[in-house]
C-alpha cells in the first residue's frame, strides 16, 4: 500500500528530471497543451505502490498488469493519473466540467491507426504548401535565392501619436537577438529601422546606414512612448482605438543552400517582396467567405480582460490576415476527411497550432524560438510579436524540424505522442548517462492495433464528477490533481482553442454544444465569476463525498496539492473530512520545473504534497505530532528524502510541506465529531482555529531554525492516541 511502499527518494528524483523536458518521458502530452500537468511518474508510482505487493523500485521499470481493477479520476485534466492507470491495464474512469479536458482526453487514450494519420498529414501540408507556401517564403541576402523560408515574422505594435498623427513604433527595447545562439548580437536602429549586428551589447555603436547610436532601451515603458517627430508623450494601451495595429519591421528566415557554409541564424529587414505578399495575404483574406474562423466574442474574465484593455473584443482579432487565411484553409481540409478518429486527431493538432499561430506570442531573444501564447499561464499582452511559419519546416531527408510553431511541428509532436502510447516507457539515469527502457506488454488506449482482443474499458465524461453515477464501493482507488484554488484560470486560456475546435466539430459532440468551456461550477477561484474560497469548498467536499461513497472500504483517495497560502488548504481538509475519511499520509513531490516561465523568481513551490486518504485503515506512528517541534522532526525527515533523490527544496517547498503535514494532523484530531452539515464558513473556521491553536507554519519553521527551541507539548487531538497505550513497538495505528 502507498503509505508503506511508496519511495519518496526514487519518484523525487524521476520526477523531478520529468518536469525538466515532460515530452522526453511522457510523449503523450504532447496531444495537446493543457496546463500544469504532474509528472507521470509519480502517478505510476502511487498506483503501484497501492496494488502491488513488491518493492516500487523493481516493478517500476518492469511491465506490469492490473486488468480487472477499477481507479477513477473526478478532475481529468491533462489526464496524467487516467493514463497511467489505464496503462497498467485498470478500467478507469474519468471526469471534468471542461470540453477541452474532456476532448484531450480523449485523444490522449483513444486507438489511432498511425500510418493513416501521417498521410493525411502529409497530404494537409503539401494542400496548403500548394495554396499559401509561397507567402512564407523570402529572398535571401547570401545567394539571393527566392526560395528560402522564413521561420518566424517579427512585428512591432504601431500607434498613431495623438498630437502630429505619425506613427509610432512602440518598441520596449531593440536588441532582436542576443549573441547566445548567434554569433554576434543583432539590434535594431531606432532612426531607419536597419538590423545592425555587434560584439558589445552594451556598447554597440552606430547604425552603419544612418550613423544613428544603437541602444538597448527603446522609447515604449510603463504605458508611455514619447513621439521622436513632436516630442508629445502618448499612452497606451487605448481600448477606443479597437484592436492594436502592428508592422513588420524583421524576419528570422532558413536559407538551405547556404545552411552548410553560414554561421548562425539568418536575419533580415522586410524587402519589397515580403511586403507584396503580406499585401496578397490581406487581399485574399477579404475575399474569403471563412466557415471556420470563429466570430466569437471574447467574454470579461480575470485574464480576458487584459485583452480588452488592448482593444481586443472578437478572438479572431488576435491574428493577422495570414494567419486567418491558412488556419481557414487548414480547417477546410480537415472538414473533409472521411475518417473520424484522423479528421479528429488533426483537428487537435489544428487546436493546437493555434496557440503559436496568432499575434500574442512573442520571440525569445536569447533562444531564438517563438514562445507560445500560454507560455506564462495568461494572456500577457507584449509590445512585439512573432507571428511563425505556418507549415513548418522540415530538414530534407531527415525528421527534423527548423524553427517551431508550424503545422509540422505540431504533427511531429503528435506522432511521438501515439507512438509512446503503443509503446511506453521509462527513463533509468545511470549517473549522467541515460537509458530508455521499453516497457513491454504495456500500452495506452481503449484498443491496441485495433485488435478486438485487446480492449479497455475507458469511461471518459464531460461533466460534474459530484453527480457521476458510479455505483458504491466499486473502485480500487481515486487518484486526482484537483484544481489549486485561485491560480491559473484554465477555462479562459481554453476558450482561445475552443472556438475554433468547436466551430470545426460542429454538432457532433454534446459537450461541444456548449458556447464556452467556462462553468459556473468550477473549482479555481475567480473575481469575475465571484467565485471564492467557499464555493472552492463547497465544490470540491462534493466530490470527494461521491468518490468516498464510490470507494470500496479502505480503498485509497490519493491527490496532489500545493499552494503559497495556509488558507488554501482549508477547503482541502473540510472535503476530506466532510467525505468521512482521514488522512494516512502526506508525501512530497515535485510538480512542478523551477524554471518555468510563470513560476521562476516568484518564490512559489515546485514541489506537491500528495495526500492519501482512506475511510479506514492505519496511520504510521512516526507521522503523529502534538507540537511544531515533531512537525518539524518530520518535515526535516521529508527533506532529507527529497534531497536523496537529488531535489534540493527552497524555502518555499519546505513551507509547502509543512503546510501538508499541518493539515493532515488536523484531519486527524478533527475526524471525530465533525459535522458536515455545519455552514461552510463554520467548518472553514474549525481548521484555521486548530492550525492557529496548534502554533501554525511559521512556529515550526522556528524549529527547523534552531533546534535548541522548544515548547510544550499542546493536547489538540480530539482522540490522542498515547505512546504508552500502544508501546513502542507498534508502528501502526488504526483508524
Amino acid at each position: 500500500m502507498i503509505e508503506k511502499d511508496f519511495d519518496i527518494s526514487l519518484i523525487a528524483d524521476l520526477a523531478l528530471r520529468e518536469k525538466q523536458i515532460q515530452q522526453n518521458y511522457r510523449p503523450v502530452i504532447g496531444v495537446h497543451k493543457w496546463f500544469a500537468r504532474r509528472p507521470g511518474t509519480l502517478f505510476r508510482g502511487l498506483l503501484l505502490s497501492e496494488f502491488s505487493n513488491e518493492p516500487l523500485c523493481d516493478t517500476f521499470y518492469r511491465s506490469n498488469d492490473f486488468a480487472g481493477l477499477h481507479v477513477a479520476d473526478p478532475f481529468m485534466g491533462g489526464g496524467t493519473p487516467i493514463i497511467e492507470a489505464n496503462r497498467i491495464g485498470c478500467d478507469v474512469s474519468g471526469f471534468d466540467i471542461n470540453p477541452m479536458a474532456w476532448w484531450i482526453v480523449k485523444q490522449e487514450i483513444e486507438h489511432l491507426d498511425l500510418g493513416d494519420y501521417e498521410e493525411a498529414a502529409a497530404s494537409l501540408r503539401t494542400a496548403l504548401g500548394r495554396k499559401i507556401g509561397h507567402l512564407y517564403r523570402t529572398r535571401c541576402l547570401s545567394c539571393g535565392s527566392d526560395d528560402a523560408h522564413v521561420k518566424y515574422f517579427l512585428w512591432v505594435k504601431v500607434k498613431e501619436c495623438r498630437e502630429c498623427g505619425k506613427d509610432l513604433d512602440l518598441f520596449p527595447g531593440y536588441l532582436l537577438a542576443a549573441d547566445s545562439r548567434h554569433p554576434r548580437n543583432v539590434f535594431v536602429c531606432p532612426a531607419c529601422g536597419e538590423l545592425m549586428e555587434t560584439g558589445d551589447r552594451k556598447a554597440p555603436g552606430n547604425c552603419g546606414r544612418c550613423g544613428a547610436a544603437l541602444v538597448l532601451g527603446g522609447p515604449a515603458k510603463r504605458g508611455r512612448c514619447k513621439c521622436p517627430a513632436c516630442g508629445v508623450v502618448n499612452s497606451f494601451p487605448d481600448a477606443g482605438l479597437g484592436p492594436p495595429r502592428h508592422r513588420l519591421f524583421a524576419i528570422e528566415y532558413h536559407c538551405p543552400r547556404c545552411r552548410p557554409v553560414h554561421k548562425g541564424r539568418f536575419f533580415k529587414n522586410p524587402d519589397a517582396g515580403d511586403m507584396e505578399r503580406l499585401r496578397e495575404a490581406e487581399e485574399r483574406w477579404s475575399r474569403m467567405r471563412p466557415r471556420y474562423v470563429p466570430d466569437d466574442e471574447i467574454p470579461s474574465g480575470d485574464e480576458t480582460n487584459r485583452l480588452h484593455r488592448w482593444g481586443y473584443r472578437r478572438y479572431r482579432e488576435m491574428f493577422n490576415h495570414r494567419q486567418l487565411v491558412g488556419l481557414e484553409l487548414s480547417a477546410r481540409i480537415i472538414a473533409k476527411i472521411p475518417d473520424e478518429r484522423v479528421r479528429n486527431a488533426l483537428a487537435t493538432n489544428l487546436s493546437d497550432l493555434l496557440r503559436y499561430q496568432n499575434m500574442l506570442c512573442r520571440y525569445d531573444t536569447r533562444a531564438l524560438k517563438s514562445l507560445d501564447i500560454f507560455s506564462v499561464h495568461g494572456f500577457p499582452v507584449g509590445l512585439l510579436q512573432c507571428e511563425s511559419n505556418l507549415l513548418g519546416i522540415m530538414e530534407p531527408g531527415r525528421y527534423m524540424c527548423v524553427g517551431s510553431g508550424g503545422w509540422a511541428n505540431i504533427i511531429e509532436k503528435f506522432k511521438k505522442a501515439k507512438a509512446y502510447c503503443l509503446s511506453p516507457f521509462e527513463v533509468r539515469h545511470h549517473g549522467r548517462r541515460k537509458e530508455v527502457v521499453p516497457i513491454d506488454k504495456e500500452w495506452i488506449g481503449d484498443r491496441h492495433d485495433g485488435s478486438p482482443a485487446r480492449i479497455r474499458k475507458v469511461d471518459i465524461s464531460c461533466r460534474d464528477a459530484a453527480s457521476s453515477d458510479l455505483p458504491d464501493d466499486s473502485l480500487d482507488a481515486v487518484f486526482t490533481d484537483p484544481p489549486y484554488f485561485g491560480n491559473v484560470q484554465y477555462a479562459e486560456l481554453m476558450d482561445f482553442c475552443y472556438v475554433w475546435l468547436r466551430r470545426l466539430l460542429g454538432n457532433t459532440y454534446r459537450p461541444f454544444n456548449a458556447v464556452s468551456t467556462r462553468n459556473a461550477d468550477e473549482l479555481t477561484g475567480n473575481a469575475d465569476m465571484g467565485r471564492d474560497l467557499g464555493h472552492f469548498t463547497e465544490g470540491l467536499s462534493a466530490v470527494f463525498q461521491r468518490m468516498a461513497k464510490a470507494l470500496k472500504p479502505g480503498a485509497p483517495l490519493a491527490f496532489t496539492y500545493h499552494h503559497n497560502r495556509i488558507e488554501a488548504y482549508y477547503p482541502v481538509a473540510v472535503a476530506i473530512l466532510d467525505a468521512g475519511l482521514t488522512c494516512s499520509a502526506s508525501f512530497p513531490c515535485p510538480a512542478e520545473m523551477g524554471a518555468s516561465i510563470h513560476i521562476n523568481g516568484t518564490g512559489s513551490s515546485i514541489i506537491d504534497t500528495v495526500f492519501v486518504c482512506r475511510s479506514t485503515g492505519v496511520m504510521q506512528w512516526k507521522w503523529l505530532a502534538d507540537c511544531p517541534e515533531e512537525v518539524a522532526r518530520i518535515v526535516a525527515e521529508d527533506l532529507a528524502l527529497l534531497r536523496a533523490g537529488n531535489v534540493e527544496p527552497t524555502p518555499g517547498d519546505t513551507r509547502c510541506i509543512t503546510y501538508g503535514h499541518l493539515i493532515r494532523l488536523a484531519i486527524w484530531s478533527l475526524r471525530c465529531g465533525w459535522d458536515k452539515n455545519r455552514p461552510t464558513a463554520s467548518r472553514l473556521d474549525r481548521i484555521a482555529d486548530w492550525i492557529r491553536r496548534f502554533g501554525g507554519a511559521g512556529r515550526v519553521e522556528e524549529f527547523m531554525e534552531n533546534d535548541a527551541a522548544a515548547t510544550g507539548s499542546m493536547p489538540l487531538f480530539a482522540v490522542h492516541e498515547d505512546v504508552a497505550e500502544y508501546g513502542a513497538e507498534y508502528a501502526d495505528v488504526s483508524f
